[in-house]
């Protein structure tokens, strides 16, 4: 197992050098994109004729409680929080490592918060002036000291961060987007995959029928079932009111 573990965590650090790269060139292509999304948003913003907060051409409020706002920008938003959420729970855990945390737990962890703060600032850029504000999380249902507690927490936000990508993707109307939440989902898959191991380490499973239906195929969820669960878990107030779902 800990041999396990050492090729993970070898693999991992292989990665993390290997995507700043990779990682510069989509930004660098997204950011060409997102300036001149930018540029119209910030000539489109408005006031909701109703509340009288500041929106954007895609609707999203810039106060304390967000709406997501409508299209392409409302999904956007909707993983930029989910990204928000998962970046700051595993920048906690680094920071605060549960009781016992091996040291290959550490580089595996580590490796996970980088890549959520990676995908948290690429929909940042990508946003520009259209990005809803940083969310205020609560986390004081996870007792950080105790790994049963941090991995089954980490657990629940994977394979709700999975279901939440195959679930937006057919909202998805420019093709750029869709590929690059295709990549995304990839990699979320993987860190399910490894906190999976991680909590059951004697069976060697990566994944669960309460994840994987029938057909081997991740299951997708609706924004309107991700939402309520991850709101447990911020503060501030996420609404979806101008997002088209199904």
């Amino acid at each position: 197992m800990s041999n396990f573990f050492s090729s993970s965590a070898k693999k991992a650090e292989k990665t993390e050098l290997t995507l700043e790269p990779v990682g510069r060139r989509l930004f660098l292509r997204m950011a060409g994109a997102a300036a001149v999304t930018s540029s119209l948003l910030v000539a489109g913003c408005s006031k909701d004729p109703l509340t009288g907060e500041a929106t954007t051409v895609g609707g999203a409020r810039l106060a304390a409680s967000v709406d997501l706002g409508s299209g392409d920008v409302g999904i956007l938003n909707y993983a930029y929080a989910l990204e928000q959420l998962e970046a700051a729970f595993y920048d906690m855990v680094v920071k605060n490592p549960y009781n016992g945390m091996s040291s290959d737990e550490m580089k595996i962890l580590k490796s996970i918060r980088d890549h959520e703060v990676a995908h948290r600032e690429f929909f940042k850029a990508a946003l520009g002036g259209a990005a809803i504000p940083g969310l205020e999380v609560d986390f004081s249902s996870v007792r950080f000291n105790d790994r049963i507690s941090v991995l089954t927490t980490a657990r629940a936000f994977e394979d709700l961060g999975v279901g939440a990508y195959n679930g937006a993707g057919k909202y998805i109307m420019t093709p750029e987007y869709l590929v690059l939440a295709g990549k995304i989902v990839s990699v979320e898959a993987r860190h399910a995959s490894v906190i999976r191991y991680m909590l059951d380490m004697n069976t060697g499973h990566f994944a669960g029928t309460d994840v994987v239906d029938g057909n081997g195929l991740d299951r997708a969820y609706e924004p309107n079932y991700v939402l309520p669960i991850a709101q447990k878990y911020v503060k501030t107030t996420i609404t979806a009111n101008s997002l088209i779902t199904t």
